[in-house]
This record gives structure tokens, sequence and C-alpha cells, in this order.
């Protein structure tokens, strides 16, 4: 078998069972150490609800991330072109950042729009940032979505959970989750880097997000942010900066409530 990632062989490494019922085997290449399971069969049942419903941390999640991305966009990118959340879920971040006062837009194949209706993407628009947080490891095919999105934009952000490059045993790591069944690949430090390499792009690995753009981002930024973290001020640096920016940046709260009751008529 080849890797989905670089082509190279990869060789099995271990068996679980899967949404307690199915004998699963996980693969690993050595050369890029993506790991995967065999071809997932099982994914239909995985998804009979998309949000998995242990997701407690949901609105967490996107209250927290939607502080970060704005920060990152607003100095490192346009702030005012058009961005796009790729599986988004709900739609709640994207109904976060348009309250914020960025031009964002939806697109997921397997949930329903309930937060963020109206804003749906087009494949015709390029973005200036593509986002997907929490998505890396559901996908069986990742180069055929990485693709996709490099198609719509020159940047993608993404959060992801890095495998060690030492490989986990399958009962001493916690992001596997054989029991949901929806996590098939996983990526290290490696991994990424390979796939920047293969697309000609840059990584940064920004906290819990890492970047993959054809932007060049200004190494002293990246120093400054491992700095913050270091001595675990980022949290009150981030506060003070997303105030700042929420007092510059126009929310579209009221614009999108009129241009949807427009539609409505």
């Amino acid at each position: 078998m080849k890797c989905k990632i670089c082509e190279n062989e990869i060789r099995e490494v271990f068996t679980e069972q899967i949404l307690n019922k199915y004998s699963v085997k996980y693969f690993l290449c050595d050369n890029c150490e993506f790991l995967s399971t065999e071809e997932p069969y099982w994914l239909e049942e995985a998804y009979n609800s998309p949000i998995n419903k242990a997701d407690t941390g949901i609105l967490w999640r996107n209250t927290t991330l939607s502080k970060q991305v704005s920060l990152i966009l607003y100095y490192f990118f346009d702030k005012n072109a058009k961005f796009l959340d790729f599986a988004g879920g709900y739609g709640i971040f994207v109904r976060l950042m348009r309250d914020i006062g960025f031009d964002y837009y939806w697109s997921d194949i397997y949930c329903q729009n309930l937060l963020a209706r109206g804003f749906e993407y087009s494949e015709k628009e390029k973005y200036e940032v593509i986002t997907s947080f929490e998505t890396f490891e559901h996908f069986a095919n990742p180069i055929q979505e990485i693709e996709k999105m490099l198609s719509l934009s020159d940047t993608i952000i993404l959060s992801q959970e890095l495998k060690p490059s030492l490989l986990p045993a399958p009962k001493d790591w916690w992001y596997y989750i054989f029991d949901g069944g929806q996590h098939v690949s996983f990526y290290s430090l490696r991994t990424f880097h390979f796939i920047a390499d293969k697309y000609n792009l840059n990584y940064y690995n920004i906290g819990w997000l890492h970047l993959l753009t054809r932007k060049k981002i200004d190494k002293k930024y990246l120093r400054l942010i491992k700095y913050l973290n270091k001595f675990n001020i980022m949290d009150n640096f981030q506060k003070y900066k997303f105030d700042e920016i929420q007092k510059i940046m126009q929310s579209k709260m009221q614009s999108d409530m009129d241009f949807i009751r427009v539609g409505l008529k």
C-alpha cells in the first residue's frame, strides 16, 4: 500500500476496534510520518451525526479561534478580502467572524448551515484565506481535499493535534478516538513540512494553528508569538489586540440582517 501523502510504501503498525465493532488496521509512512487507517468503509455510520455528540467544546473552540484568527487575518493578510471556512459545520465560526467584521463564507458537504445562511461559498470565487478547523483528521483522501482548498486560496489555516514523531501506542494517545470512528488521518510536523514542500508553500506554526501559505511571514512576528507563549502572556496580548481590532472593524451583524431580510421579500 502507498502513503496518501507522499506515495511511499506504508507498513501496518497496529489493529484497533473502531465504533466498538470493526477491527481496523492502521498504517504508518516512515518517509513523511503520516498515519492512516485502512480504507474507512465505516464512515457513513460514523457520520450519522456530522457533529460528534461528545464535542462539548464546540462553542468554546469557535469563540477562541475567532479571536486568534482575527489577529492573524488583520495583521498578516488583506483584512478587507473574502474568506472561507471549509467544512464549517453549523456556521458558528462564520457567524462569529462576520460579527467581528470579516467578509466570511461557509462550505460543508456534510453539515447543515444553521447560523450563516445566505453566506455560502462560490466555487467561482478566490479567497484570501481558507480556514479549516478540526477537519484534517477526518479526510479519507487528504491530498484531494488540500488541492481543492488550494484551488480556491493561496493560504490554509487549520487546527490540528500533531502526532508525535514516535508513534504513540493505541492506549497512550487520546486523539485516536477509536469509539467515534471519524479520525482516520494523523499528521506529524514532518508531514506538514512535506505537504508544504510538495505545493511550494511556507509552513508556520502559531500555537495550535498551522499555516500553509504562499505568503512569507516576517520571522520577527513568529519570534514574538513564541516569546509571548513562553512566558504565558499570549492570552493577555491577544485580548488587548482583539479588543483593538473590534473597535476598528465594522461588524456585519446589522448589514447581514438587512441583506437577509431583502432576500425574504
